[in-house]
């Protein structure tokens, strides 16, 4: 089958390539093929990560696995297909940890017709910014509980001693 996907840089601007791929190349074959798309070396630790159709990131397949379990997912060890299937579907793609380029990887259509020239770039929008975007790293406060206590609350519920000379220690 052949798979084609839309991955979109995470900026401001638009900077989009559609690329066609056979879908049983590997995750690591699809890795080379968009760092080298949008300008990179390739050298960088990356991953990719499943996701839902609001882009949440699920669950990782590294570059590498660190992992002693000889079954654990690497992109080398699993392939497109095993991923993605249908039009639609998602992955996100993080390349470089230090600078963290972000991307949005969706299979737009899938055909069964073979083309002789895969992996194939069959359109670029817009230009790679000469550095990664900011990534702004938001959580979800957490709810207040009875020992969550900010200055004020622990000023009134420890106020009984001023110092440790107001206890009488032979009484314990």
């Amino acid at each position: 089958m052949i798979y084609k996907i839309r991955v979109i840089l995470d900026t401001k601007k638009d900077v989009i390539r559609t690329l066609l791929v056979d879908s049983s190349s590997t995750l690591e074959d699809l890795h080379k093929l968009i760092a080298k798309v949008f300008g990179f070396n390739g050298q960088e630790m990356a991953s990719f990560y499943r996701s839902d159709d609001e882009w949440n990131q699920g669950e990782e397949i590294p570059l590498f696995s660190m992992d002693d379990d000889p079954n654990a997912l690497s992109m080398s060890t699993t392939t497109i297909e095993q991923n993605i299937e249908d039009p639609e579907e998602k992955l996100i793609y993080v390349y470089d940890y230090l600078n963290m380029w972000t991307f949005y990887c969706e299979l737009i259509e899938v055909t069964k017709t073979t083309t002789s020239e895969l992996p194939k770039l069959i359109l670029t929008i817009g230009e790679v910014p000469d550095e990664a975007p900011e990534k702004e790293f938001k959580a979800d406060k957490p709810k207040k509980d009875e020992f969550d206590l900010d200055d004020d609350d622990f000023d009134t519920h420890f106020d009984e001693f001023d110092s440790l000379d107001d206890i009488d220690f032979d009484n314990y």
